[in-house]
């Protein structure tokens, strides 16, 4: 047997027992976390021969449920083999996902592979709180590069007691997240937070930031364990593959483009920059077609280094002159139009445009009998309000064959689905099955939001009974040092697809008047103070505010 080595901490009451050396030795990194008798197995591997370019940082994450952690058999008669990914496990991998992908080397091609198994789950504690400490473990203890380590915690927020008062649970039960008003995942560093996803009730921002705090604390005692365990193994750091930087076509486009002409790329629309852009790449490649018809470097990698530069000179203007490239100020929102019974024969529906961005919701009720039944590894659940959202390839402008939901698609629903349930009408006041799909038909950054508020004015006008109209809002960030975002930065409201792309912050909120039901952060920077976040919370408020407004002039 490999060289056995286990940490331990205490985490709000209960054991945390990290151990490597028993399973899976042959990958990278492996570990077992174990919270109670709940404890997953956590791999991390990476692809020596490397591919000579990539898009994007070839990352892949899963989370794998195992019946048999829970005791239990699979519920279909005939096929008892897992199958692909429930939606749930999907939404877990993405959680692993998002705080992590940051902190590997930009242009590294090495694909890296993270698989979270849960092998035990206790049914008190979801085993999937520990997923992302367990990855990142996995990672420090593999040698491949990754600036960890990272944790997750999750937080609650109910009375212990029958009766008593409400106060904040580190790692809460299944029965104190179903009774609560809170479920909050924090992933972060030891000196920042750097993943945020959340469901609540119509919670307050000071609530939120007393729980950012209270998960910070526990975080930084996991970070440690995990530095603790990989002193221990003593770990051999891999070799990565990085992209090889074009100079020559560097060279070639900074001799003609200018300043002036990259900031003369602006527009209200996105077409309007489109066009900017496609005149800029056509000058080039007509001045460099020599040097393109002998291989000196390609059209690509022009158009590539042209994007760069145009992603670059937009973050400064926003930085140095507080100018956004759709001429909108900081904390402006663009033109929003709502139009209700769009569609003439289903019983709710309606289209919310903020800018560009198109959500038409559709709402469909049906009888109690078609509640979804949810047949997953720790729970069944029989759901009566069902949220779906649609990115067809059109919606961008793109030419895409159609292969069902996207893990994207499957969150961004996940996402509009938490949004609203606090907000449904009880079973006994509104026995019916409720569905909401929502079909982006247009797209310039938001559309998850979209969908949110779409989603409210469907119901609406549907005839459901809610008791408070939810509205959403992305904000974003752009920073001087992505390595000290508190050095220098400006809080963007209502982004639009260039400033998602090439910013450093998405950060959607959700809520009613009174307060926030959903949360979803994530940041490109190495992290955000409790500060920033405060300042993100506030203009969100008042951007939600603005938006409930004008979707109560359309009801």
């Amino acid at each position: 047997m490999a060289n056995v080595q286990n940490v331990e901490c205490d985490i709000a009451g209960r054991k945390l027992v990290m151990e490597t050396g028993v399973l899976a030795n042959q990958a990278h990194g492996s570990v077992t976390v174990r919270l109670g008798d709940s404890m997953v197995l956590a791999t991390a591997g990476m692809n020596t021969n490397p591919r000579e370019s990539v898009e994007w940082f070839p990352l892949m994450v899963d989370f794998e449920e195992k019946f048999y952690a829970a005791g239990k058999i699979k519920g279909s008669r005939f096929i008892k083999r897992a199958g692909r990914p429930s939606d749930n496990a999907i939404l877990v991998s993405r959680m692993i996902d998002r705080p992590i992908r940051p902190l590997f080397p930009k242009g590294m091609t090495n694909d890296v592979q993270i698989i979270v198994s849960s092998l035990s789950a206790d049914l008190i504690i979801p085993p999937d709180t520990v997923g992302i400490t367990a990855a990142s473990t996995a990672l420090m203890l593999s040698g491949i590069p990754f600036e960890g380590p990272v944790a997750g915690v999750r937080i609650g927020y109910a009375a212990l007691e029958e009766g008593g008062e409400e106060q904040l649970i580190v790692n809460p039960t299944y029965e104190q997240i179903e009774k609560g008003r809170l479920n909050l995942m924090v992933a972060g560093k030891k000196d920042a937070i750097t993943m945020v996803e959340a469901g609540s009730n119509e919670v307050s921002e000071e609530l939120l930031l007393k729980a950012f705090e209270l998960a910070h604390e526990q975080v930084k005692t996991m970070c440690a364990l995990q530095e603790e365990l990989a002193q221990k193994v003593g770990v051999t750091p891999l070799e990565p593959t990085f992209m090889k930087k074009n100079e020559a076509a560097e060279q070639a486009l900074d001799a003609v483009v200018t300043p002036e002409m990259l900031d003369a790329v602006t527009g209200k629309v996105k077409k309007d920059i489109k066009n900017k852009v496609h005149d800029l790449e056509t000058m080039l490649f007509e001045k460099y077609a020599e040097q393109i018809e002998a291989d000196e470097f390609t059209k690509k990698a022009l158009a590539e280094i042209l994007n760069n530069r145009l992603e670059t000179n937009m973050r400064k203007n926003i930085l140095e002159k507080d100018e956004r490239i759709d001429g909108r100020g900081l904390d402006e929102i663009r033109p929003i139009s709502i139009n209700l019974d769009l569609l003439p024969r289903p019983h709710g529906s309606a289209l919310f445009q903020r800018g560009e961005t198109q959500s038409l919701t559709v709402t469909t009720l049906g009888a109690p009998g078609d509640a979804q039944i949810i047949d997953t590894m720790d729970t069944d659940i029989t759901k009566r309000y069902i949220h779906h959202y649609n990115f067809p390839p059109f919606s961008v402008g793109d030419v895409k064959p159609l292969r069902g939901a996207s893990r994207r698609d499957i969150g961004h629903g996940d996402l509009a689905e938490r949004s609203l349930i606090p907000m449904l009408p009880g079973k006994e006041e509104f026995p019916y099955t409720i569905m909401c799909v929502s079909e982006i038909t247009t797209c310039n950054g938001s559309s998850s939001m979209a969908a949110v508020c779409g989603s409210t004015l469907s119901l609406m006008a549907a005839g459901v009974p809610i008791k408070k109209p939810v509205a959403g809002i992305a904000m974003g960030l752009v920073v001087k040092d992505k390595e000290n975002a508190s050095a220098g930065y400006k809080i963007l409201t209502d982004i639009q697809g260039m400033e998602d792309f090439a910013g450093d912050m998405d950060f959607k909120v959700t809520g009613t008047q009174d307060g926030i039901n959903a949360l979803q952060m994530d940041i490109k920077a190495k992290g955000l103070s409790l500060d920033i976040m405060r300042e993100a919370l506030e203009r969100a408020k008042q951007a939600r505010l603005f938006l409930l407004g004008e979707m109560a002039k359309a009801i």
